[in-house]
């Protein structure tokens, strides 16, 4: 199992940028796939989720900004990221539950400039 990001980049504050997570291989068990970040000298957190069932969840830090889709049953996700300022400045991560895949990607970096 292989979980790939891209997407991330430099963009000004405001800006708009869309992340993609491509996932290979057995999907048994898998039920959720997550977005994470994790910015310099903090703690890796969970930024957005999404179900088979197309349900989603978000960070309060990020609703009514972020917007995680799917496409081909959690094959690929997305997240549209939109009105972004330098506290979005972080590596992104994708993963999945229940089963989290170790080791982690290497993730995309998304920088915010002002």
């Amino acid at each position: 199992v292989q979980l790939q990001a891209s997407g991330g980049g430099l963009v000004q504050t405001g800006g708009s940028l869309r992340l993609t997570c491509e996932f290979t291989g057995s999907r048994f068990g898998i039920n959720i796939m997550d977005w994470y970040r994790q910015a310099p000298g903090k703690q890796r957190e969970l930024v957005a989720s999404i179900t088979s069932g197309r349900n989603t969840n978000y960070a309060d830090f990020v609703k009514g900004r972020f917007t995680i889709s799917r496409y081909a049953y959690l094959n690929t996700i997305y997240l549209q990221m939109n009105s972004l300022n330098s506290e979005d400045t972080a590596v992104y991560y994708c993963n999945t539950r229940p089963n989290v895949i170790l080791p982690w990607g290497q993730g995309t970096q998304v920088t915010v400039s002002s």
